[in-house]
């Protein structure tokens, strides 16, 4: 069986969906100031490299530990959701499967505890 990744056309597509995703993430008050001192390019390209991986493409991810990552920024579990609805969205958009995205979105979850309060 092939992989998420794969079957969807690998990190090209990812790439789409990824600007896809911050094209509405961006545009969302609830979430946005996070992101306001970013260099979205590169953010861009970190998290292409992150959903790759969690689709089941190879693991090219080399950026910090989710915990790290989101140190002092204190999230909470509104923002959590915000940013998983527009995953959603982002991979509704571009034609993935019901099953594929809960998949996903099952492997987005297990971070959770990396990310919040920290």
């Amino acid at each position: 069986m092939s992989t998420f990744y794969e079957k969807y056309g690998g990190e090209d597509t990812v790439a789409k969906v990824v600007d896809y995703f911050y094209d509405l993430v961006l545009a969302d008050d609830t979430v946005n100031h996070f992101f306001k001192n970013t260099d979205m390019e590169k953010q861009r390209r970190h998290q292409t490299k992150f959903i790759s991986y969690a689709l089941g493409g190879p693991n090219q991810y080399t950026g910090q530990s989710m915990a790290k990552v989101h140190e002092g920024m204190n999230l909470q579990p509104i923002h959590f959701d915000a940013i998983v609805t527009h995953l959603r969205a982002a991979l509704t958009h571009f034609g993935v499967s019901e099953e594929d995205i809960a998949d996903a979105l099952g492997k987005v979850g297990s971070l959770r505890d990396d990310i919040l309060y920290k």
